[in-house]
């Protein structure tokens, strides 16, 4: 009789465990459709078109050796690389000294100089662009400092690409700066080492690991950038214009594979290398290091202080002018202010591109947040079905090798195919969220899986065990403990949502087009301050939606803390 009750106790559970694993295998299957249907297939297509002719001819590399060969494209390689490098390397220095007087030096106001990194990250990188051609450009304020060069060209995109990239580094480096310790320094300290010596023997080894991954990602950030040589480039090409000029300009859509085939390489290889590092930085952590606690030092803290006051002042100046230039009349000849470039009323731009930007940004983040914690779940929860879960954890790290551009043209090419049935989907909204999502992906899907791995996985097995279904305690446990990442991820997406235009240049339709591809068109136009005044509509959302998280996401921490104390 014992027996029989327990085979009876141990058939529900048996029951629901089955019902659980059916449930996660059907997920696994529609994340593989997803992943097939939005990267996979699209990315496919690209590739496969670089090996074919116009008339649809199959030439292998026949494409390859005309793009090497021509003068003209092959030269935007070593631009691209050029400014690419010399961006890469000033960004590098001066987001090395910023991070290091926020985490290394106890000077005062960090909380604003925070703040004030981040500000670039509220505005497309085309709006630095536009800002410093009224600053430096023919009839600029300082246009005199360059000495006659022109703000067109390599000088420009060096500069924009610096003030857009900055940012990213800072948050890199800074959080290699924050783990190091400090017991390294107090045997420093104790064997009366010099302080520059201790920078070069310890501060700078810490942070390698840091300093290397904000090279790739910045690097490869400028490297695949469309906004900035497509404002201030002139007549300096790069491949990211150079696709575009083949797609749009010539309807060579053949080049224009060759071309994000050629941009694509360098990116993936890049990435690769991100990843060894990142994984050597998280075996370098020991469970016994002491965080750094900084000594006060008047010299360096005033010193710090200083340079955080310059590059809050060339980050207001930048937002400032370009904030300046959307209300003024007539630059140079007529300072009066106006609102009248608000109005847009010039054919193809107007405020509706501001309202499919807010349409797209609330989509991807509502949806998009959504997918993708259900996705990094299946990925980290599950305990069966490892080899299909892998495979999906690879794939999803696939986009942030993926350049926007190089997404959004192999995009068009899967969305125009003839015997696609989803052909009805280009120029809507639906598909620019959909490759708004897949562009952002990787670093959403990470920052997912890291707040779920902080959890126990012995919350599913007693689920499991109370017959509790997978999907229930998904949204009663999983989703509330995960609710501050969750935030995180959609106020990422939704930033990035309105300030891309690299991933939609190519998709948007006569009633879709977003208020980031709107302001390209408006500068190509020669509508300079409407330009303007569009990017700005960007970063005001930007900032009240910032706001607006911040608020919700510090309420939701207090009632998170008054419940643990309880």
């Amino acid at each position: 009789m014992t027996a029989v009750v327990a085979s009876q106790d141990r058939s529900p559970g048996k029951l629901g465990l089955d019902r659980d694993d059916r449930t996660v295998r059907w997920l696994i299957v529609a994340f593989a459709l997803f992943f097939l249907t939005a990267l996979l297939i699209p990315l496919y297509m690209l590739i496969s078109r670089s090996l074919f002719n116009r008339q649809g001819d199959f030439t292998g590399l026949a494409n390859y050796r005309e793009y090497f060969e021509t003068p003209a494209l092959f030269q935007s390689i070593q631009n691209s690389f050029t400014v690419a490098g010399i961006s890469t390397a000033i960004v590098i220095v001066l987001a090395f000294a910023y991070a290091y007087a926020l985490n290394r030096t106890c000077m005062r106001f960090k909380g604003f100089f925070k703040v004030m990194a981040m500000v670039p990250l509220l505005s497309p990188s085309l709006l630095k662009a536009i800002a410093l051609v009224y600053w430096f450009g023919k009839q600029g304020v300082l246009s005199e400092l360059l000495f006659g060069h022109s703000i067109y060209g390599p000088i420009g995109i060096v500069m924009a690409s610096v003030f857009w990239t900055f940012p990213h580094a800072v948050l890199l480096i800074g959080t290699a700066l924050a783990l190091s310790d400090i017991r390294l320094y107090e045997a420093a300290e104790a064997l009366k080492t010099s302080h520059t010596r201790v920078f070069f023997t310890i501060t700078l080894p810490g942070a390698r690991y840091g300093i290397i991954s904000s090279i790739i990602v910045v690097f490869i950030l400028i490297l695949t950038d469309f906004g900035v040589p497509k404002v201030i480039g002139g007549n300096y090409n790069v491949m990211a214009t150079d696709i575009y000029k083949e797609v749009i300009g010539q309807q060579n859509f053949e080049m224009g594979a060759v071309v994000s085939v050629v941009l694509l390489i360098p990116a993936v290889i890049a990435f690769a290398i991100d990843r060894i590092v990142t994984r050597k930085q998280v075996a370098q952590l020991s469970a016994r290091a002491v965080p750094y606690a900084p000594k006060p030092n008047r010299l360096l803290d005033n010193t710090m202080l200083g340079y955080c006051l310059v590059i809050t002042v060339l980050t207001l100046a930048i937002l400032g002018m370009a904030q300046y230039a959307s209300l003024v009349k007539f630059w140079p000849y007529n300072l009066e202010l106006t609102l009248e470039h608000f109005s847009f009323e010039i054919e193809g731009a107007g405020w509706e591109n501001f309202y499919n930007s807010l349409k797209v940004a609330v989509t991807v983040s509502l949806v998009g947040t959504f997918v993708i914690l259900l996705g990094a779940y299946v990925v980290e929860k599950p305990r069966r079905d490892s080899i299909p879960r892998q495979a999906i954890q690879m794939v999803a790290l696939m986009p942030m090798a993926v350049p926007g551009l190089v997404l959004g043209l192999a995009y068009l090419m899967f969305i125009n195919h003839p015997s696609n049935p989803l052909g009805f989907l280009y120029g809507t909204i639906t598909i620019i969220v959909l490759s708004t999502i897949t562009h952002f992906y990787t670093v959403t899907h990470l920052t997912a899986t890291t707040a779920l791995k902080q959890m126990d996985r012995e919350f599913e097995a007693v689920s499991a065990s109370l017959k509790v279904p997978l999907t229930r305690s998904f949204w009663r446990v999983t989703v509330p403990v995960c609710m501050p990442a969750i935030f995180d991820i959609s106020i990422y997406l939704f930033l990035n949502s309105m300030t891309t235009v690299s991933a939609v240049i190519f998709l948007y339709g006569p009633g879709t087009k977003t208020a980031s591809v709107a302001a390209i068109h408006l500068d190509d136009s020669g509508e300079t301050a409407a330009a303007a005044a569009m990017a700005m509509l960007i970063v005001y959302a930007c900032i009240a939606v910032r706001v607006v998280h911040a608020i919700i996401t510090g309420w939701l921490l207090h009632r998170v803390q008054a419940w643990r104390r309880r």
